[in-house]
């Protein structure tokens, strides 16, 4: 990677857990992971997964709203990656698609927005089949919907379960 940064293996079995979605009962369901976020190690020469800030698909029945649950679980002054397992509905049909999230909010420190974005392509690359990105430097734009929803397309008119 550009700046050095490695990805841990424990981040890539995350990953392609996430993108497959072969579970058969429902427990392994419950199990499955519908956001994971991503941090930086201690040393800056790692990318892993942040401890204690994941959601199960078994979490969600217990949220009564998976997204926001999702955003505040972001630092208000640290950058982020994230995978997040979107549940949308277009005027057609019902989704899920995988988004990665590039979160760096204008608080956070200028070495680790530096570091944050000169390891994000890099890691986006390892991160195959990922239709759709999002950075986001704003707590407004992350909370309002609609931001990750145009991101999902043009046509989308609910995500989780809640209308844009």
């Amino acid at each position: 990677m550009a700046s050095g940064v490695t990805v841990s293996d424990l981040v890539m079995k995350v990953f392609n857990e996430m993108k497959v979605r072969k579970c058969s009962t429902p427990e392994e369901i419950k199990k499955r992971k519908k956001a994971v976020i991503f941090c930086l190690s201690q040393d800056k020469k790692q990318v892993i997964i942040e401890e204690g800030k994941e959601i199960l698909v078994g979490d969600c029945c217990d949220l009564d709203d998976v997204y926001s649950h999702f955003i505040k679980m972001l630092p208000k002054d640290d950058c982020r990656y994230a995978l997040y397992d979107a549940s949308y509905e277009t005027k057609e049909t019902k989704k899920e698609d995988m988004v990665f999230l590039f979160w760096a909010p204008e608080s956070a420190p200028l070495k680790s927005k530096m570091i944050y974005a000169s390891t994000k392509d890099a890691l986006r690359k390892k991160f195959t089949g990922i239709k759709h990105e999002c950075q986001v430097n704003h707590q407004e734009d992350i909370e309002d919907r609609s931001t990750l929803a145009n991101k999902l397309g043009p046509t989308v008119i609910s995500l989780e379960g809640k209308p844009i």
